[in-house]
């Protein structure tokens, strides 16, 4: 190899170092973590099934987020951050100059994310070099939740909950074009009281057993469904930047509670209160 070419790998990594030490610093700065994701972290938490076997596929690099055992080494944009990463980033940097073809790297999907199980060197490498996309061989992780390459490791406690809502409800199966999303760390477990709560006041009006998907189905028919309509017609959202339907959903159920608990006002039922919020914001 000639002197040149060493030159250029040792620049090629010193510049990738460098990135990777001021998104430390932004991190810190910021509080923004710049982690990868960790596959067993989001396994635990999403309880994914698989991996399936899917094949040769071409993958955008950006959607690369995580790593399977190895997300300590390298930051979110794929920059390593040790330098002892140096001898084997190098290596596969002068095989992309002189255009050696190198085996394909091994990924798991989850949702939109990919999780590198082998070639985090490679996929390191064809980034800092401009590449858009990489050829990789594809094993698929079922999920209940999307996620997408955005996704942050804080995010996935909610996810989880996400994941435990819709395994006691079963509510992405009865209502399949559901898409309940929320930033409140405690709002799906809030949810699932707003049912139950609801499921107790149809069996006083209906005054019979009511089953657990009845009482799923009616909350998000004549609860959830009328708030989420009132507040797509009225555009609130961009008046809470960052906000949820689902978070302006429960700040009404908690501005009803806060009328009981308060103002002295009788706890309703929570179609009721959905009914009077319509009726105040139309």
């Amino acid at each position: 190899m000639s002197n040149e070419m060493e030159v250029r790998v040792r620049a090629d990594f010193s510049r990738a170092r460098f990135k990777s030490f001021i998104n430390q610093v932004f991190s810190v700065l910021s509080g923004q973590r710049t982690n990868l994701l960790d596959y067993d972290d989001v396994k635990e938490k999403l309880r994914i099934g698989g991996p399936i076997y899917k094949g040769m596929k071409t993958v955008r690099l950006d959607q690369i987020a995580g790593s399977l055992n190895r997300y300590h080494e390298f930051d979110r944009a794929f920059l390593p951050k040790e330098d002892q990463l140096a001898s084997r980033w190098q290596k596969v940097d002068r095989a992309f100059y002189e255009d050696i073809h190198l085996p394909p790297v091994v990924l798991y999907k989850v949702g939109d994310v990919y999780f590198v199980v082998d070639g985090h060197h490679r996929v390191s490498v064809a980034r800092e070099q401009g590449q858009e996309f990489i050829e990789a061989e594809v094993r698929e992780c079922a999920t209940r939740v999307n996620i997408t390459a955005n996704v942050k490791p804080e995010d996935l406690q909610i996810l989880g909950s996400k994941v435990d809502f819709l395994e006691r409800t079963g509510l992405d199966s009865i209502r399949p074009d559901m898409n309940i999303k929320l930033t409140i760390p405690d709002g799906f477990s809030r949810m699932l009281e707003h049912i139950a709560v609801h499921k107790y006041f149809m069996g006083l009006d209906f005054k019979r057993h009511i089953t657990d998907q009845e009482a799923v189905e009616h909350w998000y028919d004549t609860v959830y469904m009328p708030i989420v309509s009132i507040i797509r017609k009225g555009k609130l959202l961009e008046d809470f930047p960052g906000k949820t339907e689902g978070d302006l959903y429960l700040w009404t159920l908690d501005h009803q509670h806060y009328l009981y608990q308060e103002k002295g006002q009788p706890l309703q039922p929570p179609e009721t209160a959905a009914k009077q919020f319509i009726e105040e914001n139309e």
